[in-house]
C-alpha cells in the first residue's frame, strides 16, 4: 500500500477510477460497527486491521493502476518480478524440509512441509509463482532451452504446492492458467498457435511428473487428499474442511444486520465468545457480506463489474481473465489474508498498450535523423 499511495503522490491517478473511492468508502461503516459490537476482550486494532487491510489494499492499488499505461514487455516483466520472491520462497521450503516422505503422515495440509508457514497462503504464493511461470513458458520463452528452464521451475513449484496438501491454491493456479491460456490462444495467428501447441504439451508433460513424483513422495496420500479421502482411504464428509460451516456463520450474521452487517471481524469474535473455532472466514464473498451487508453487496458488484465494463473498452490487456480470475478463486478459498489477490486484481485494469513507448520514440528519432 505505501509503494502503491507514493506512486499515486508522484504518477497520479486516473479520474475514472473514482468508483474505487466509493468502495474504499463503503467500508468505513463497518469499522463503526465494530467498535459497538466487538467484546471488551477483543483488540479493536489488531481485529479490524486484520479483516481490512485486504480490502483496502485493493483498493489503493486498483486506484493507482486503473487506466494507466503500460506496455506488453513491462506487463511480462512486473510477471517475472513477482516469480523471483517465489523462486526464492521454493527454494526455502525445500531446504527447510529435505524429506518429505518422512513428515507427510496424513490427508489434512501441512505446516511441516510449508516451510513452517500456513499451508493455505504457502499454496496460494506458489500457484501464484506457477501461473508466472506458464506466462514465461508461453511469452518468453523464444528457444527450447529457456523453455525447460521455465519448465522445470514450473514444475519445482507445483510439485511443493501439491505437497503443501492445500487444494485451493492449486485448484486457482489450473483455473488462472486455463484462463490466461485460453486468451492467448484465441489472440494468436494459425503460426502462433502451432507454436503455443508445442509449448501446451510440454507444459501438461511437466505438470504430470510434478504430480506423479508428489504422488510418490506422499506414498499415495495426494491421490487420497485430492479424492477428498482421508489416510485410511474413507470419504470425508465435509470436502471443504470446515469452510462450508464458516460461511454460514456469516449468512447468519447478514440475515441478522441485512443492512449495516455485524461490523469488522465480528464474525470471528461471536465465534471465540460461543467457544468454537477461532478460525476466520476463507471466504471473503461471505465475510463481505456478513459484516458489512448490503453494503458489502454494493462493494462485490463494484468488484465485480468495474473490470468486466473496463475491459468492453481495452481488450490488449492479454493477463485480463487471469488476473481477474486469480484474485475471485483466491477470496472464495483464503480470503485476504496475504496481498496477492488485492494487487493481481488491479493489473487487470491496467491500459496495455500495443507498443512500449520508448521503441516509438526511437524509431522517431531514426526517421527524424
Amino acid at each position: 500500500m505505501i509503494f502503491m499511495l507514493m506512486g499515486i503522490f508522484y504518477k497520479g491517478l486516473s479520474g475514472k477510477g473514482y468508483v474505487y473511492f466509493i468502495y474504499l468508502i463503503i467500508l468505513v461503516p463497518a469499522v463503526v460497527m465494530a467498535s459497538i459490537t466487538l467484546t471488551f476482550d477483543a483488540n479493536f486494532r489488531t481485529n479490524v486491521a486484520f479483516v481490512l487491510t485486504g480490502p483496502v489494499c485493493l483498493g489503493i492499488a486498483s486506484l493507482f493502476c486503473y487506466d494507466r499505461k503500460v506496455s506488453s514487455k513491462l506487463l511480462l516483466d512486473i510477471m517475472l518480478y513477482i516469480s523471483l520472491p517465489i523462486m526464492a520462497l521454493t527454494t526455502y521450503i525445500i531446504v527447510y524440509t529435505p524429506s518429505v516422505k518422512e513428515v507427510i503422515t496424513h490427508t489434512a495440509s501441512n505446516s511441516a512441509v510449508s516451510g513452517g508457514f500456513g499451508p493455505n497462503q504457502v499454496a496460494t504464493a506458489l500457484g501464484l509463482g506457477m501461473v508466472a511461470m506458464v506466462v514465461r513458458l508461453f511469452l518468453v520463452s523464444p528457444n527450447i532451452i529457456l523453455k525447460f528452464i521455465n519448465l522445470f521451475i514450473f514444475g519445482l513449484m507445483t510439485y511443493r504446492a501439491f505437497v503443501t496438501f492445500s487444494r485451493g491454491g492449486v485448484i486457482a493456479a489450473i483455473i488462472v492458467s486455463a484462463a490466461f491460456l485460453w486468451t492467448i490462444f484465441w489472440r494468436s495467428s494459425s503460426q502462433q498457435r502451432s507454436q503455443i501447441t508445442v509449448s501446451f504439451i510440454l507444459f501438461m508433460i511437466g505438470a504430470s511428473l510434478a504430480w506423479v513424483v508428489s504422488s510418490n513422495q506422499t506414498s499415495g496420500l495426494l491421490n487420497k487428499r485430492y479424492a477428498n479421502e482421508d489416510a485410511l482411504g474413507r470419504e470425508k464428509e465435509d470436502v471443504g474442511t470446515g469452510r462450508v460451516d464458516l460461511f454460514i456463520d456469516e449468512m447468519e450474521g447478514f440475515l441478522s444486520s441485512p443492512f449495516m452487517g455485524v461490523g469488522a471481524s465480528r464474525t470471528k469474535d461471536k465465534r471465540i465468545e460461543e467457544g468454537e473455532t477461532k478460525v476466520p472466514s476463507h471466504n471473503e464473498v461471505g465475510r463481505l457480506l456478513g459484516e458489512h451487508g448490503f453494503l458489502g453487496i454494493v462493494a462485490l458488484v463494484i468488484l465485480i463489474l468495474t473490470p468486466l465494463v473496463y475491459r468492453t473498452k481495452n481488450r490488449r490487456n492479454f493477463l485480463f481473465y487471469a488476473a481477474f480470475c486469480f484474485w475471485f478463486a483466491t477470496i472464495n478459498h483464503s480470503g485476504m489474508r496475504i496481498a496477492a489477490p488485492a494487487y493481481i486484481y488491479a493489473l487487470a485494469l491496467l491500459n496495455v498498450t500495443a507498443k512500449d513507448k520508448k521503441m516509438l520514440r526511437l524509431r522517431k528519432n531514426e526517421q527524424i535523423g
